[in-house]
């Protein structure tokens, strides 16, 4: 067997580099060679399980310790707007988001060349929201994953990318798109001039991404789904079903108080963890109740003190070791919580804020999964409400335990992988 080499692309995120990790450690168990290219700040992570990887410069150089701090100070800049619909969003978080993401394109395009010239990649994964010119032009075959929600490939029967809004909700659907299409205009602009000087046709507006012509890989679950004006071609698009990693194994500990209670686990992600008054009302209304929960705070542990005896707090858990053995979640939406949750069979409360929560928090409702909540208003007598149904709707149990094993018996990363060596092979 001729030994293949496949190049992966996450963006800068945890949920993205770690499914990709899972799927290129499954294409080196086949006996091929898996290399990274990586922000430079995330460069670390995938050395840190065995990868060789390449530094792509995708903002203006800084150390990658700065470049943690900006992007933390991103995010805590925005709290205010969190409260936001996520139409109100779009004039600030999502468009600031976007023209950060166009700019790392045009950054990256005086890298990539170069270290596709020395690595020779058979194949090119990218887990981005946008395209890298150079990926598309270099001549092997390229593959997009999307990690996030599914809705990221567009369909007028369902609702746009980042909207949060129901299936139902033709209106909502149109004014969302009439005004992101408005805001981001001017972006999309200057991304087109970019595309256009780099040999590419511009895009439609709106559109700042494009299916691979060879294969997409969605993490998305098949029990949740979108009923879609135009089925996606299975031959070019390929459902992963939540491409859950493994991780260091976890052990509860003891409790102070309620230690026989049910127990939740909270988690807003590391980039969520920024919102220390909302994390503090949830352990303040867990403190009155018979449950137990791990929350994960994040970098803020030192902000907190008082904390009852039946919760407790950690900066980091090794999530898809600690969520089968709770019964409950509350999240943010994250499609890694989103989609370990159902993976595991968990009922969730997804309190989103920003981004794909918005639509991953309206899914995990309209599909009997568990419950969007706002994240701000809301009374303790609501949210012990919706907790209570988590644990004793029996509906609710036996779905998700139809999905849990609809997910658990496909193998997402073993899937990916040989799809992707399959599609070396083919093209060699």
């Amino acid at each position: 067997m001729e030994q293949k080499t496949f190049a992966f692309f996450p963006e800068a995120a945890f949920g993205p580099a770690l499914n990709s990790v899972g799927i290129a450690q499954a294409v080196e168990r086949r006996g091929h060679k898996a290399v990274f290219l990586s922000d430079p700040g995330f460069v670390e992570v995938y050395q840190g399980y065995g990868f060789e990887a390449h530094p792509v410069s995708l903002s203006e150089p800084m150390p990658p310790e700065q470049m943690a701090k900006f992007w933390e100070d991103f995010i805590n800049g925005h709290i205010p707007n969190f409260r936001k619909a996520p139409i109100d969003q779009i004039d600030n978080y999502v468009k600031e988001c976007w023209e950060a993401i166009v700019d790392s394109a045009k950054w990256a395009e005086k890298d990539l060349p170069g270290i596709l010239a020395r690595i020779k990649p058979d194949v090119i994964s990218v887990d981005n929201v946008i395209l890298f010119p150079a990926i598309k032009q270099f001549g092997v075959p390229w593959v997009r994953i999307i990690s996030c929600s599914e809705n990221e490939i567009e369909d007028e029967a369902i609702p746009p990318h980042l909207s949060g809004m129901a299936v139902g909700d033709k209106a909502g659907h149109a004014a969302f798109r009439a005004k992101f299409n408005e805001v981001i205009g001017p972006i999309h602009e200057d991304f087109n001039a970019f595309l256009q000087a780099n040999g590419e046709d511009p895009y439609p507006l709106g559109q700042f991404f494009e299916a691979s012509p060879y294969l997409n890989l969605l993490l998305y679950p098949e029990p949740v789904i979108y009923e879609r004006a135009v089925p996606l071609d299975p031959a070019r698009f390929q459902y992963l079903e939540g491409c859950v990693r493994q991780d260091e194994p976890y052990q509860v500990p003891e409790f102070e108080m309620n230690n026989d209670g049910p127990l939740l686990y909270i988690s807003f992600g590391s980039l969520g963890a920024g919102d220390t008054d909302l994390l503090k009302r949830l352990i303040a209304l867990v403190g009155k109740t018979r449950y137990r929960a791990l929350v994960n705070v994040g970098d803020y542990k030192d902000q907190y003190d008082d904390i009852p005896g039946n919760v407790i707090i950690d900066s980091w858990y090794p999530q898809p070791s600690v969520i089968p053995q709770v019964d409950a979640v509350i999240h943010h939406g994250g499609n890694n919580s989103f989609t370990e949750c159902l993976y595991f069979g968990k009922p969730a409360i997804i309190m989103p804020y920003v981004w794909d929560g918005h639509d991953n928090a309206m899914r995990v409702q309209e599909t009997g999964h568990g419950f969007r909540s706002d994240r701000y208003e809301w009374t303790d007598e609501e949210m012990i409400a919706k907790i209570e149904a988590c644990l004793t709707d029996t509906a609710m149990a036996a779905r998700l335990a139809a999905t849990s094993a609809h997910m658990q018996a496909q193998n997402g990363q073993e899937k990916a992988a040989q799809l992707l060596v399959d599609l070396a092979e083919g093209a060699a």
